[in-house]
């Protein structure tokens, strides 16, 4: 390849459905298929058939990339080949389960650092994910299905496709499919029926997946017309969230809840730490391996962290609000404890009291037991 394909990034595009059996992975080779008859260079980098006919056969005529093997506590497991993916540099690479975690010792740790690698090499991409992997809906997931997902993707690795594409189906129909053997064989058919695939969840993720897509697209056709230059740009937007952080377990929630937000307003956001002590490292040390893991989390959202001091939290907490024009603040609820800690809890009154002219949610973290 020559130097100007090395240095043009790939296009991502995404197949976004709600549940496993809508159809995501078939309609991705699919249009592979389509692709390679127009005459593209079409590879399939990973593909994840669960044994569903109709899947396997849309793969005939299409070029494989061998997979990796890796051998892992005396185990051989496959995982994509991201560099031969690379040798090969096909036009258009399709590559099924975006949010895939690796197993330990290949180079990156999720599917969609790999993909991201593809596409900076200059290659197409075409996946495939479904609604419960995006991260910031991870607590709204498991509200809705009692079901805690570890597979999570970032908010703004989404952000970077240039098309997020819905697959849809009915959750009558797809609990049909289910029922027929044609998702999973009869146990584990029988196991999900009973578990995730309820048509009271399905129904709920489903409506969550279709306004995600929308979402999508709203983003994108919004960003075209408010280009620089363009008959409808307008003013940057004045407005900011801020997410207090604490040590509280309920934080990571207020982290998903406020970058969401602040997705939906195209605000600017901000994560502030006020630590009782001027230096992080002489916290006792649950609470500071806790607010580092806070401020870890927020980074990895691509959120903007700042730790502040201040010998009034509260006080420190809202002028930072004020100085970075903040207009909304997401803060955790305190725990109920038989003997509560009172600082805590006037902490979080303490700043509804001084930010009157800001508005402040505070979040509660709902408990659900954990599930895989």
């Amino acid at each position: 390849m020559g130097d100007a394909a090395a240095q043009r990034r790939g296009k991502l595009r995404i197949l976004l459905g709600y549940a496993a059996g809508v159809g995501k992975t078939y309609k991705m080779l699919e249009e592979a298929q389509r692709l390679k008859r127009e005459g593209h260079d079409v590879a399939v980098g990973y593909f994840e058939p669960h044994g569903r006919k109709d899947t396997i056969a849309k793969i005939e005529g299409l070029e494989m990339i061998p997979r990796r093997r890796i051998n892992y506590r005396g185990r051989d497991f496959e995982e994509m080949d991201t560099d031969a993916i690379l040798a090969r540099h096909p036009e258009i690479c399709a590559v099924d389960e975006f949010p895939h975690t690796n197993i330990p010792g290949t180079e990156r740790i999720k599917r969609w650092e790999d993909v991201m690698t593809l596409l900076d090499a200059g290659i197409d991409v075409l996946t495939t994910m479904n609604i419960q992997h995006l991260e910031s809906l991870n607590d709204q997931m498991r509200e809705i299905t009692g079901v805690q997902v570890r597979e999570t993707i970032p908010d703004w690795v989404v952000k970077q496709a240039d098309e997020v594409i819905l697959v849809d189906l009915p959750p009558r129909a797809l609990l049909n499919r289910l029922q027929r053997g044609v998702i999973y064989g009869t146990e584990k058919a029988e196991r999900a029926l009973g578990n995730f695939f309820k048509e009271p969840a399905l129904a709920a993720l489903r409506e969550m997946a279709l306004r995600q897509a929308a979402h999508e697209i709203d983003l994108r056709q919004t960003e075209e017309e408010h280009q620089p230059g363009s008959a409808n740009a307008e003013p940057e937007n004045r407005e900011a969230i801020l997410i207090h952080i604490t040590d509280s377990p309920a934080t990571a929630a207020v982290i998903r809840r406020g970058k969401r937000v602040a997705d939906y307003l195209k605000a600017d956001c901000f994560a502030v730490c006020v630590p009782p002590a001027s230096n992080l490292a002489s916290l006792p040390t649950p609470m500071r391996e806790a607010l580092e893991r806070h401020l870890d989390f927020a980074r990895k959202l691509r959120i903007e962290t700042r730790v502040l001091e201040g010998d009034n939290q509260a006080e420190a907490l809202v002028d930072f609000a004020r100085r970075n024009g903040v207009t909304q603040i997401f803060l955790a609820k305190p725990e109920r404890r038989a003997l509560p800690f009172l600082g805590k809890r006037d902490l979080v009154m303490d700043i509804v009291r001084l930010a009157q002219d800001r508005q402040v949610t505070v979040v509660a973290e709902r408990r659900h037991e954990k599930a895989d």
